[in-house]
């Protein structure tokens, strides 16, 4: 069964083009359930991050561009509007990429672990919606512990490093000391308690947790000794943000330049520091063009982060090692399941066989005949049977000159009769 994995990330697209094929948790399983009514698809794993959006298929051959069509048609759009930021990979390439990006070797940031989660949630979510089989469950079961032993077995995971320290990172550049500064934190996901830790770490004077659940607001907030509120509330409080990080999982912009515009006259035009690490965007991309605002994106972390990677670099060519040969690994298991399908054709044969000479046999002691002679009745027919096809078959072969079925039979059934091609 062919595998397939279609996609875009941080380094084919730009964050305006990958915001457009987002799949958000409202809408990810019925986008499972249409991809795998697609002709040919029978399994499919969907991974939408800020960074990547990607569909993993197990599916017939020939899928590769209706798979495509459908990823652009699903979110309304012609395929030639995303065609050039698309990658494609099939078999091995599929297998490689999949145990890459969870062990964080294709991310932003060099081994950053937070990618395994979300790879882990993708799959949850397909096999929770009836989507995953033997295949895409095997499949994603060995991602999970190739990441693990990379992460085990190299030091890609020792330095402090995420889009999240990133951004603290350029946060300490712009403001000399943070213990004097107010960070409001817009979301309360992976990356936003990242941001939290290293911001704390770091002696930030206060944070502000905004979310629209307000009790998981509060819960991150308890950990930090910050204050919780909810994304309502976030125009009362942004003009005492001097640090603004967003991640939500939110389809539309979450802070606007008019609120922006407001808090800025309110803070007498101080500078604000802004980080928006969410796709879609969670602030307007107009906030930008206001004085006294430094608005980042994530594309734009990417030269900060630069700078912390050059230790992670020997560790991922170790890495790749390990996915090299756990992509085998998988392979040789995948052409175990060619055999499957005879194995069980011949035993299904056998038991038949079996279960026809068994019942003439218990007939013969029904009917009087002595044990010795319906058991030795059982033998010899049970034998002659199981052996009468693959005997004629071998018979044809020789008087053919077919030597490579001969070698085979003597290979299967362990013979040591030598060469079978020898004259």
């Amino acid at each position: 069964m062919p595998l397939l994995a279609i996609g875009l990330n941080h380094t084919t697209a730009p964050v305006n083009i990958r915001e457009r094929v987002t799949f958000g948790p409202d809408i990810v399983v019925a986008a499972l359930r249409s991809l795998t009514e697609c002709d040919g698809v029978d399994e499919a794993v969907i991974l939408s991050t800020c960074n990547r959006t990607e569909v993993y298929c197990s599916a017939s051959a020939d899928t590769q561009e209706s798979t495509r069509e459908w990823l652009a048609g699903f979110h309304g759009l012609a395929l030639e509007d995303i065609a050039p930021y698309l990658y494609v990979h099939e078999g091995r390439h599929a297998i490689g990429h999949l145990l890459a990006v969870s062990s964080g070797l294709d991310s932003l940031v060099l081994g950053e672990p937070q990618i395994l989660g979300q790879v882990k949630s993708a799959f949850q979510t397909a096999q929770d919606a009836g989507r995953t089989g033997k295949v895409l469950t095997r499949l994603f079961q060995h991602a999970f512990s190739t990441a693990k032993q990379v992460r085990t077995d190299t030091a890609i995971g020792d330095s402090p490093v995420s889009v999240a320290f990133a951004a603290v990172s350029l946060a300490r550049q712009i403001f000399a000391e943070l213990s004097e500064q107010t960070a409001l934190l817009i979301g309360a996901g992976e990356t936003i308690e990242l941001a939290a830790r290293h911001l704390a770490q770091n002696g930030v004077g206060r944070i502000i947790v905004a979310n629209r659940t307000i009790s998981r607001a509060q819960e991150l907030a308890q950990q930090f000794d910050a204050y919780a509120i909810s994304l309502t509330e976030i125009p009362a409080h942004l003009a005492e943000a001097d640090i603004v990080i967003a991640s939500t999982a939110s389809p539309v912009p979450v802070l606007g330049k008019g609120t922006v515009e407001s808090a800025l006259k309110r803070r007498r035009h101080r500078p604000m520091f802004m980080v928006d690490i969410a796709v879609p965007r969670d602030i307007e991309a107009e906030v930008g063009d206001l004085e006294d605002v430094y608005l980042y994106t994530v594309d734009d972390l990417d030269e900060v982060i630069q700078g912390n990677l050059r230790s992670r670099q020997e560790a991922a060519e170790q890495a790749k090692d390990i996915i090299t040969l756990q992509v085998d690994e998988f392979l040789a298991w995948m052409r175990s399941l060619d055999a499957v399908g005879l194995i069980q054709d011949y035993r299904n044969q056998a038991n038949g066989i079996r279960d026809e000479v068994l019942a003439k046999a218990q007939k013969m002691l029904e009917s009087g005949k002595p044990p010795e002679e319906a058991l030795n009745f059982l033998a010899k027919t049970l034998t002659n049977k199981l052996l009468h096809t693959p005997s004629s078959e071998l018979r044809e072969a020789g008087s053919a000159g077919r030597h490579e079925l001969l070698e085979a039979a003597n290979t299967l059934f362990r013979l040591g009769h030598g060469s079978a091609g020898n004259d």
